[in-house]
């Protein structure tokens, strides 16, 4: 990996002094764009400073042999202001100005810089890789898990914020008054509490819950990331149906490749990866955006992955013809290993032709499965056929054309015989939180769902599986209307799905989703 190296430089004089104002062991003072470089594991400990929030003050000292290898360097205010309780100069105050930084890897031709800006008050820049921490799901700010799971409930069923908090443009934006009503109320579970339970305030628009906090690492930080959406309603790309894929989400990393991908249902959400490139014509926080994507009901799942977990996420995505822009940062800040940085450059570009389904286990255990756009069969039914005939339960946008639910004997026209068979799959209609039903169908209203949620209904097999594809489309040609092909709809396009065995998670989503099914038929139109 070879050294890494630290440049940086103020702006104007300071001088450092011990708490007890007198000059000792570790001080220092430079003029202005004096600089210095720092290896580590540095030969001399003494000349690695190491800076530390602790009680409102900053205090600066030496790196202590016994601290190697280098841990996390963390960076000063930008304001030379004394902090407010800080005691005056000569009294053990510390006065700082503003710094920059620029971390540079390798030497010679492999020589790369790694970041360069302004440092950010209480930001970690390194750990003790030499790189910046890997983003993680959050619960919270401060509380990673391996993954979590949001429902964000529709807006009849559970209007408003909870508690009654107020919205916020935290990502960009301001309060949206749609024409219907909203919800940004949900429920969440995750690796550490796998059954679900009732979230508070606004889902995605504050720091304290799982989205807004897991997508926070993103927006103000430095990782390199990827947004696809096949609606991003012009800012800043153009919708665009079949057979381009219908898949909405984003996946970021650190130079390791380790980060998160976050599977979303929302149209227009996020559009953005970074502050340093908003949207220009729309918000960027739920809530905020132009499309009411925040009246039905929505899921986001959010999953810890390493290096080789991003390649198949990468692989994947193409293999489901995502739609992004590798040329705009706002979507697309490509870098990190070589291979990683070859596959960004060519997602989005065009349609795959692959007809064949990716099916790989990612390194925490969950399955990660993608249907191309020329593989032309009913989603769900892939699934379970990809899942050894597994009999499923399935919420999604189930609207014209709708797919009726399936059993082990419905005869499926719109076919790959090299899928196998699939099982039943039951199209869920309605479900229930807390004693309150809500729709799961699609359609025009506040009393929908566009979330795409499954569950196995086979409890020796505690799979709950979460995708990008509703069941619409066509079991068999002409099913849903006469001339319909087996391309219709979503069977002509793509999607990934993330299936979790865990048995507290399965319990849940599927009391969640529990009510009534559609018919195993339905009318031509």
């Amino acid at each position: 990996m070879g050294l890494i190296h630290i440049q940086y430089f103020t702006e104007s004089h300071q001088t450092v002094k011990k708490r007890n104002g007198q000059p000792g062991e570790g001080d220092f003072s430079h003029g202005s764009v004096s600089h210095r470089r720092l290896e580590t594991p540095p030969e001399d400990a003494g000349q690695v400073l190491r800076c530390i929030h602790r009680g409102g003050l900053w205090k600066i000292w030496p790196l202590r042999p016994e601290e190697q290898p280098f841990p996390r360097f963390w960076v000063v205010p930008k304001s030379g202001r004394r902090r407010r309780g800080a005691p005056e100069r000569g009294q053990g105050g510390i006065r700082f100005v503003k710094y920059r930084y620029l971390i540079i890897r390798g030497s010679g031709r492999e020589k790369r810089v790694l970041q360069t800006n302004r440092i950010r008050e209480g930001i970690p820049i390194m750990n003790s890789s030499g790189v910046n921490p890997a983003p993680a799901p959050l619960l919270a700010q401060g509380q990673p898990v391996d993954w979590w799971f949001v429902f964000k409930f529709n807006a009849h069923a559970f209007p408003g914020c909870g508690e009654g908090a107020e919205r916020t443009g935290l990502f960009g934006g301001e309060p949206q008054t749609y024409r219907s009503h909203f919800s940004q109320q949900y429920v969440y579970a995750s690796s550490t509490h796998p059954a679900l339970q009732k979230g508070t305030g606004c889902v995605g628009a504050t720091l304290t819950d799982p989205l807004g906090a897991t997508f926070n690492q993103v927006y103000n930080g430095t990782d390199y990331y990827v947004l696809w959406n096949d609606q991003f309603y012009n800012d800043p790309c153009e919708n665009r149906d079949g057979p381009w894929g219908h898949s909405k989400g984003l996946v970021t990393w650190n130079e390791d490749g380790d980060g998160f991908v976050l599977q979303v249902s929302t149209p227009s959400w996020p559009a953005s990866g970074n502050k340093q490139h908003p949207r220009k014509t729309d918000g960027n926080t739920l809530g905020c955006v132009k499309d009411d994507d925040v009246e039905v009901s929505q899921h986001f799942f959010a999953l810890k992955i390493n290096g080789d977990d991003l390649i198949a996420i990468l692989q994947a995505l193409q293999n489901a013809s995502v739609v992004t822009d590798p040329s705009n940062k706002q979507v697309v800040h490509n870098g990190g290993p070589e291979a990683v940085r070859a596959l960004v450059k060519n997602i989005g570009r065009h349609v795959s032709k692959s007809t064949t389904c990716i099916h790989t286990k990612l390194s925490s255990g969950v399955e990660l499965i993608s249907k191309p756009s020329h593989l032309h069969v009913p989603p769900w039914q892939m699934v379970s056929a990809v899942l050894d005939g597994l009999p499923l339960r399935v919420a999604s946008w189930w609207a014209s054309p709708e797919m009726a639910s399936t059993t082990a004997c419905t005869e499926i026209g719109c076919w790959d015989a090299a899928l196998g068979k699939p099982g039943p799959v039951e199209i869920a209609t309605s479900g229930s939180w807390d004693g309150t039903a809500f729709s799961l169908t699609g359609g025009e209203g506040t009393d929908h769902n566009h979330a795409k949620v499954g569950v196995s209904t086979d409890a020796g097999k505690p799979l709950s599986i979460f995708g990008d594809m509703n069941q619409q489309g066509a079991l068999s040609e002409g099913a849903a209307y006469k001339g319909q092909k087996c391309s219709s709809s979503q069977n002509g396009r793509g999607g990934t799905f993330y299936v979790v065995n865990d048995a507290g998670l399965f319990k849940s989503v599927t009391d969640l989703i529990q009510g009534d099914t559609a018919p195993t038929s339905v009318p031509k139109t």
